[in-house]
């Protein structure tokens, strides 16, 4: 799931095997990065999650990548939204936990802001391309080819043109 450094070169476009994919971009903002007692257990959950997941395939998590910061950005790409929200409301799973402690310790403080967003995504309406790249994005996730004959343009991958 964490990006090889390795640089493919060529171009490359993502090809997965299913007919959706769902996006979920999940991620926090430190508003009061100086009150600690709630940024850092807020901070301390996602690698605990992402633990969780890697251990087990069946969980539907196909990969992920993360930026951190003041404000962190988590882009995963998962089998379905059913596999998504499982995960969210399992009892023995690490999420329920950390929210739960966010919403009681944390919610309404202004001290740390949470969001997410999910996008269930037609594999036949989206497009990728990756240039001189190590394998990233939705083509870490599932599996990526070659671009070639059929497939140099946008409006090419998106089947929009002949």
């Amino acid at each position: 799931m964490v990006v090889a450094a390795t640089v493919d070169p060529g171009r490359y476009t993502a090809a997965p095997d299913q007919e959706h994919v769902t996006v979920f971009l999940i991620g926090m903002r430190a508003n009061r990065w100086w009150k600690l007692a709630s940024v850092l257990p807020t901070v301390a959950a996602m690698p605990r999650k992402l633990a969780h997941l890697a251990k087990d395939p069946e969980t539907g998590l196909l990969g992920y990548h993360q930026w951190l910061g003041r404000t962190t950005i988590l882009l995963s790409y998962w089998r379905s939204p059913e596999d998504l929200q499982r995960f969210a409301s399992a009892q023995d799973a690490p999420h329920l936990g950390a929210w739960r402690q966010f919403t009681k310790k944390s919610a309404g403080s202004g001290d740390v802001g949470i969001w997410h967003e999910t996008y269930q995504v037609r594999v036949t309406d989206q497009e990728t391309v990756y240039t001189d790249m190590p394998a990233f994005g939705l083509g870490a996730a599932t599996r990526r080819v070659p671009i070639g004959r059929g497939t140099h343009t946008a409006r090419q991958r998106l089947g929009r043109e002949g």
